[in-house]
């Protein structure tokens, strides 16, 4: 909702989020680098911006991209047009992934580091049809119901089998682009889609059915790239041999040549681009609202207001990044790695992967929507923090794995088995989402500052190569938090921790067992609000009457339920004066000039709800009207709340 509280509710959220980000950054910087960081200050503003950007990002999700995604799957379903639904979410899925600009990053810096046998533009194009088919397949998926780990599990037997056949060079930067083909504005939409068709088609669970198009836009890319590898270092001869990485991060690492360009023909530049980014998403809604279902967007006003605020909240977020932790962050991990120390670099991944984790947009997004639609049995900061922690232990175990050496293809194969294991143990509910959460760690915030420290790692570590051991880091933050999330579902289920419907049918069980079934303990027969059930009930019933004339019928009726009653029957009525009963055969046929409300209600509510009449009515003083209760047997049919029962 477009409001001034609920932009400062989301910024409060935000700076709490920043938070752990901020304290990890001052500890590792003053206590174990011993230095106080160049440039102090544009950092300390660049926080302050991501923390604005952060939580105007999340309103225009909330406004725009969530409302109207979920719209549009609702049309399309109700359309009943297989064919639109799957060419929408194609569409949807190349177009964001073409413009994705971590993924324009990594594919240059695989080019440059691959001697020129990869070539940055198809490698995007592989990866952008990839993305634009596996939302084709989670689409198809939820239309027919199919359940998901069936999908998941055969993604994971064609990973792990073209991983035998793929260049070992080739590995790390598939199972890498996994993660990064899944944006911050992307996951958004993708998820609305997936939650709005779930919703809309019958027999389809937003829980169970909605989530899940991000896990497959994580998987097939892997599969994809694997496949483009095979062919490219079969077929194709290096063209340049190209200085390694290293020269790069010694630039970026230099904090004393460090200097954000804060000047205006740089931030429109970087405006431009984060357009760039969301047009594709917006040019494919238009396209698909106004072409193919040929009807206005509802709320459009709102609509461009939330997109506008997105580009804004993300453009200012971007900023405040490169002004506050990208610089940092590569610093810390180009100096980590020279002291040696490799107790500290575990550390530091395991610190920087839970705080960047926890401030990612993406995620706070997915997290609030999941809350929403399991009807509040999942906690949304809980969720974070076992993703969280999931990118914590993955990019830690990344990071062992470049300090120590070793192939990344037997660490991910073991990390699919964990998963593979909690499929069928974990609760069916949170399934979708674990899977979802590895696609959603590795965005905005995270992709830059786990890529820069591996390859930090890999180019300052003897006997490591950045092309074979840099990459894989985004993989390890991509695999691990579905493990930790499955492992959430399991405690919830352990601690028997309930949905509000369903706390609802435990105090639905509770009132069963209090209410008699017998018809000698009461004569009252009672219906339970928002239920079927229907129960004998041992209480007192009276009838509260209010004749009054019909312009105070509405103030009588708000004093009535003010007072307790919870339902009316309104009657027509005509009253005569003493005087008039002298000769009431000229007014038998008089238009009906008063109402007659009258209230069924438990007895202990009577004196409540006839004393609030009287004093709002003024009947004991100069108002006009009469009321009047008496008890009443043999009760049957009243409906009733819980609450009131």
């Amino acid at each position: 909702m477009l409001s001034f509280a609920s932009f400062f509710k989301l910024l409060k959220e935000s700076f709490r989020d920043l938070m752990p980000i901020i304290l990890v950054i001052v500890f590792f910087q003053l206590a174990i680098i011993q230095s106080v960081p160049d440039h102090w200050l544009s950092t300390a503003i660049g926080l302050a911006i991501v923390g604005v950007g952060l939580a105007v990002f999340l309103l225009g999700l909330e406004v725009g991209i969530f409302p109207v995604g979920e719209k549009l799957a609702s049309d399309f379903a109700h359309k009943g047009s297989t064919f639109w639904i799957i060419l929408f979410a194609f569409m949807v899925g190349f177009g964001t992934t073409v413009a994705e600009p971590a993924l324009l990053v990594i594919a240059q810096k695989a080019a440059s580091i691959s001697g020129g046998r990869i070539d940055a533009f198809i490698l995007r194009m592989v990866v952008a049809f990839s993305v634009g088919l596996a939302l084709v397949i989670g689409v198809f998926r939820i239309i027919k119901g199919h359940p998901i780990h069936y999908y998941i599990i055969t993604g994971y037997i064609l990973v792990v089998g073209s991983t035998a056949f793929s260049p070992y060079e080739i590995v790390g930067l598939a199972f890498d682009l996994g993660g990064v083909t899944t944006s911050t504005v992307t996951v958004p939409l993708v998820a609305a889609l997936g939650i709005g068709l779930a919703s809309t088609i019958k027999g389809r669970n937003p829980v169970l059915d909605g989530f899940g198009l991000i896990a497959f836009a994580s998987l097939t890319p892997m599969i994809f790239v694997q496949f483009y590898g095979i062919f490219v270092y079969q077929f194709v001869d290096i063209k340049d041999i190209v200085a390694p990485v290293k020269k790069i991060l010694e630039v970026a690492s230099n904090t004393s040549s460090f200097s954000y360009d804060f000047n205006l023909i740089h931030l429109i530049h970087g405006l431009l681009d984060v357009i760039g980014d969301v047009l594709p998403i917006l040019g494919v809604i238009i396209f698909f609202q106004y072409v193919i279902l040929k009807k206005p967007v509802e709320n459009l006003k709102n609509v461009l207001i939330g997109f506008a605020f997105v580009v804004v909240g993300l453009d200012a977020f971007i900023v405040g990044l490169e002004m506050g932790l990208f610089s940092l962050g590569e610093t810390m991990g180009y100096e980590l790695s020279k002291h040696g120390n490799v107790f500290m670099i575990y550390s530091f991944a395991f610190a920087i992967g839970f705080s960047t984790t926890m401030a990612e947009p993406s995620l706070t997004a997915i997290a609030k929507k999941a809350k929403e639609i399991s009807d509040g049995k999942i906690n949304d900061f809980v969720l974070r923090l076992f993703v969280a922690l999931g990118v914590a232990i993955g990019i830690s175990l990344g990071a062992f794995r470049i300090v120590n050496g070793g192939e990344i293809v037997y660490y991910i194969m073991a990390g699919y088995l964990f998963v593979i294991t909690l499929t069928f143990v974990a609760p069916k509910y949170i399934i979708p989402i674990a899977y979802d959460s590895g696609g959603v760690t590795t965005s905005t915030v995270t992709v830059p500052l786990v890529a820069a420290l591996g390859l930090g790692l890999a180019t300052n570590i003897d006997g490591r190569d950045p092309l074979i051991d840099g990459f894989g880091l985004i993989a390890f933050a991509s695999l691990f938090p579905m493990i930790t999330v499955m492992a959430y579902g399991v405690i919830t289920e352990s601690m028997g921790i309930k949905g509000e419907h369903e706390r609802g049918n435990i105090r639905m069980d509770e009132l069963e067992q209090a209410l008699t079934h017998a018809e000698d303990m009461g004569l009252s027969t009672v219906n339970v609000y928002g239920t079927d059930k229907r129960h004998s009930y041992k209480e007192q019933f009276s009838a509260v009457h209010v004749i009054v004339p019909h312009a105070k019928e509405e103030k009588a009726l708000l004093s009535a339920r003010d007072s307790g009653a919870h339902g009316v029957t309104i009657m027509p009525a005509h009253g005569m004066g003493l005087d008039e009963m002298d000769n009431f055969y000229n007014r038998l046929h008089s238009d009906v000039t008063d109402s007659n409300l009258m209230f069924i209600t438990p007895t202990r509510t009577v004196d409540e709800i006839v004393k609030n009449i009287m004093n709002d009515l003024d009947i004991t003083g100069d108002g006009e009207g009469i009321t009047f209760s008496y008890p009443i047997s043999h009760v049957k049919g009243i409906t009733l709340k819980i609450a009131d029962m």
